[in-house]
């Protein structure tokens, strides 16, 4: 493609080389012959004249639209830039916003708590799907042993299982072998909370004479020699009562959401079950 500089240049040549001609016809005025051989001259150089001009009209048009196309196809790249930027700023904002909200509730759930609390982060998750475990960021440096229970302001999340100089498996309560002695807190009846493969856990063992009522709170029994009495655990979201057997099937929701684990507290001395209340 021809740059707009070429083009009028070419224009101007042509140009020139016609009024050369109409002009060099200007001294033949004098005779008829000359007068209509400038005429003639005039009348073939005017359409070539109409079409360079409009040409150069043309290329100055498309040349200046050319450049704001591309004016504004940069602008349009730097808004979009500091477009992405805006949002990764809002999402950052968003993230420390949550992450003060959970601290708020740490710090309320420690000042609460007649435990010694340490709190730590989750770095990792068991990937299998037979075992329910997670991994945090405190270890036996920190004061955390196997059998300290970990807890959230929810309820319970499970009990450290083994730990490092750094860092601590977690068993989570929705594991198959996990189990908590536990009570339902309206009727005092016992039962063992124990989990399930799809995230909810068990109430086994609960005599089929009991009251059990579905919404139902239930809390840790502290007779399990690992979780005080007291802590919550969920609520009752199924009751089955047969007309034969000795126990009933019981369907027990945690109150913990264990698909958004992201920072926990441990119970370094939980104290003797009898300083506990109900």
């Amino acid at each position: 493609m021809f740059s707009k500089k070429t083009m009028v240049a070419v224009g101007a040549v042509v140009l020139i080389g016609l009024y050369i001609i109409v002009f060099s016809f200007a001294f033949l005025r004098k005779s008829s012959v000359g007068d209509a051989a400038t005429r003639t001259a005039l009348f073939l150089a005017s359409p070539f004249q109409a079409a360079l001009s409009s040409s150069v009209d043309f290329m100055d048009d498309l040349w200046t639209h050319y450049f704001f196309l591309i004016s504004v196809s940069r602008e349009n790249d730097e808004l979009k830039k500091k477009l992405a930027q805006a949002v990764s700023k809002n999402n950052e904002c968003r993230e420390i916003e949550l992450f003060n909200d959970r601290l708020r509730e740490f710090v309320k759930l420690k000042k609460q708590s007649p435990f010694n609390l340490k709190s730590a982060e989750v770095i990792a998750k068991d990937s299998s799907p037979w075992y329910k475990t997670i991994i945090i960021n405190k270890g036996t440096d920190d004061g955390v042993t196997s059998g300290c229970p970990v807890i959230v302001s929810e309820g319970i999340v499970g009990y450290v299982l083994t730990a490092s100089s750094k860092d601590a498996k977690v068993h989570l309560i929705i594991d198959r072998n996990s189990s908590v002695d536990a009570l339902v807190q309206r009727t005092r009846s016992r039962g063992l909370a124990q989990g399930l493969t799809r995230g909810l856990c068990r109430f086994d063992y609960v005599l089929r004479k009991l009251d059990i009522k579905i919404g139902d709170n239930v809390v840790s029994s502290g007779f399990d020699g690992i979780y005080p009495k007291g802590l919550r655990i969920g609520y009752i979201s199924k009751v089955i009562r047969r007309n034969s057997g000795l126990f009933q099937d019981v369907e027990l929701t945690p109150y913990v959401d264990f698909t958004k684990l992201e920072e926990v507290m441990i119970i370094l001395s939980p104290p003797l079950q009898d300083n506990v209340g109900d």
